[in-house]
């Protein structure tokens, strides 16, 4: 159990994209790490794209990023929503200046780019948001997953292998 000890936040909202919640929490948990599940309500229940349903741990109001090892940011719809809570961008932004790892899937380099540490940082996502991505100061790659420091980015549900296990690797060597 090389994550024991180990505690991540996994940020939720409506229509996160199911796989790409679920496969990093369950392996991360499967090696020992404590991930919560944070939205913009605690005990509230969110459903994923295709109605799988997680109900979060906190509300985003009471994380600190203090006792946190790391940060997912799952893909799907809900980076576009998330990215619009204060609450978000600080985690993130306090997360990037401390070193601490921080994932990203698919769509969810809008968090990361919303919150201004992308800035000559090497990085992918999905096709879709290059451009949002290369804007917001990154250099894009089309590649499974990218490890650049602290950050790890990844493409797609197919990728989930890579990615999961990068950032529990990141999260590991902390």
């Amino acid at each position: 159990m090389r994550l024991r000890g180990k505690r991540v936040v996994c940020f939720v909202e409506q229509e996160f994209e199911d796989l790409e919640l679920w496969y990093p929490v369950m392996r991360l948990r499967e090696e020992g790490a404590v991930v919560h599940l944070a939205g913009p309500q605690a005990n509230q229940t969110y459903l994923g794209k295709y109605g799988v349903p997680c109900q979060t741990d906190k509300s985003l109001s009471e994380l600190n990023p203090a006792e946190y090892d790391g940060v997912l940011v799952p893909g799907g719809w809900a980076p576009d929503k998330l990215r619009r809570y204060p609450e978000v961008l600080s985690f993130v932004r306090a997360m990037h200046e401390a070193k601490k790892p921080i994932g990203h899937i698919c769509h969810a380099g809008w968090v990361l780019a919303s919150a201004k540490i992308l800035q000559g940082v090497t990085t992918t996502s999905t096709p879709g948001i290059k451009d949002d991505l290369e804007n917001a100061g990154a250099i894009w790659v089309d590649e499974e997953v990218v490890v650049d420091g602290h950050i790890v980015g990844s493409r797609r549900p197919p990728d989930l292998p890579a990615y999961a296990k990068a950032f529990a690797d990141l999260l590991a060597n902390r």
